[in-house]
């Protein structure tokens, strides 16, 4: 059996991602390790075994929102492990905010694709595969999360939490 440990951090940093929630993301990721246990036979030898670790959550992670009866995830950016792309500071606290703000109104299968393709640095093939879905509709999902996720950040759509950044940031300039 191969080890699992090299693997756990980009579990973790999807499952925080889908679900929002530390307890529920360990959950989640305690979850897709024991159907990966109990289904090892099912990995085919020379595949990849991070794509089969991730449709393994993806799709544990389907089920538990269903039997939840659509309780909704959220995403909180200060529990993803990765480097931002913008300055620390109040300004990249609030980047960051508006981010998670907009990340979270995505509809839950854009932001997957998104998640996948951006924070997890996929391919569009390895996504399609991961998701069980057609390249094509990856790459739709994609190309829709990305221009509603401008949308959102450019202040096109207008949400609570843009609207009292906006004004944080009005309030405190001279």
């Amino acid at each position: 059996m191969t080890d699992l440990s090299p693997y756990l951090p980009r579990l973790r940093r999807y499952a925080r991602a889908l679900t929002g929630d530390r307890a529920r993301a360990d959950d989640l990721v305690q979850d897709t390790l024991e159907r990966a246990l109990r289904k090892w036979a099912l990995w085919r030898l020379g595949s990849r075994l991070d794509g089969w670790l991730f449709s393994i959550m993806h799709n544990v992670f389907v089920n538990q929102v269903r039997s939840a009866h659509g309780r909704q995830a959220s995403v909180s950016l200060e529990d993803l492990a990765f480097e931002s792309a913008v300055p620390d500071g109040a300004d990249a606290a609030l980047q960051r905010r508006d981010l998670a703000a907009a990340l979270a109104q995505l509809p839950e299968d854009q932001r997957e694709v998104l998640l996948l393709v951006g924070l997890e640095d996929m391919s569009y093939k390895e996504v399609a595969s991961v998701l069980g879905i057609p390249l094509g509709t990856v790459m739709s999902r994609l190309s829709r999360a990305r221009q509603q996720l401008r949308a959102l950040l450019d202040g096109s759509v207008r949400t609570s939490a843009t609207v009292g950044a906006l004004r944080l940031v009005q309030a405190s300039q001279p």
